[in-house]
């Protein structure tokens, strides 16, 4: 099974893996780590974008704000 990952799976791993590398950068200039960090936030963003458009996608279709709405009660 190990063959046959996903490239999801494999990115998920890579990120797992790397996560601090990319973090802890000790020596950069003001500037470099504001852009790093700019990037992190960027990625981070784009990647719940796609989580949200996958749950968005397998969940069934219909109004997603009824279960907040007050229901009405006709008489």
């Amino acid at each position: 099974m190990a063959e046959s990952k996903s490239k999801f799976e494999s990115i998920r791993e890579w990120v797992v893996d790397h996560k601090l590398r990319t973090v802890d950068r000790a020596n950069m200039s003001t500037i470099s780590a504001r852009l790093h960090a700019q990037a992190l936030t960027l990625a981070a963003l784009a990647g719940a974008a796609v989580v949200e458009y996958y749950d968005h996608r397998s969940k069934p279709k219909g109004d997603p704000y009824a279960k907040y709405l007050p229901h009405s009660h006709k008489e």
